[in-house]
């Protein structure tokens, strides 16, 4: 069963990406792409969430709202809203077993496309440790004074 029922489905290797089709991964890192202005957001997404529920002991494990996603940029995800999901690529990079890569992969795109200092990126920080410094200057975009340092 293919399962592209969603809107404006993710992409992997310029096809769309399903249910069916993540096996043996845990999460991926991704590229989201407004189409109209070129603007663009590096994340991390998990296809598994692990929730407590009650009366077990265990956890339980299910599908993540990974099909419903756009990243955790309260800009990006405003702009989803005003301009409409069809005005935004979504686009898996790499597909990751552990954790631990996925963060790490994540972390290393970001860096690798300087999106702390490029004014075509949604990103505001990196890993919650660096973040985009108010008082920098950045040609073509304004920056938020909210910004942490």
């Amino acid at each position: 069963m293919t399962d592209t029922d969603y809107d404006n489905p993710w992409t992997f290797n310029s096809k769309p990406f399903t249910t069916d089709d993540i096996g043996i991964y845990l999460g991926f890192v991704y590229i989201i792409t407004q189409k109209s202005t070129g603007m663009r957001y590096i994340g991390r997404k998990y296809f598994w969430s692990y929730k407590k529920v009650k009366g077990k002991k265990n956890r339980v494990k299910s599908e993540s709202d990974w099909k419903k996603y756009y990243g955790s940029s309260k800009d990006l995800m405003a702009l989803v809203k005003k301009c409409g999901k069809e005005d935004f690529e979504r686009v898996i990079l790499s597909l990751h077993t552990t954790k631990g890569d996925v963060n790490y992969e994540e972390v290393k795109q970001q860096f690798k496309n300087d999106v702390l200092e490029d004014a075509k990126y949604f990103n505001d920080n990196i890993n919650g440790k660096w973040y985009r410094k108010p008082d920098h200057i950045i040609e073509g975009r304004e920056v938020n004074e909210d910004y942490r340092f």
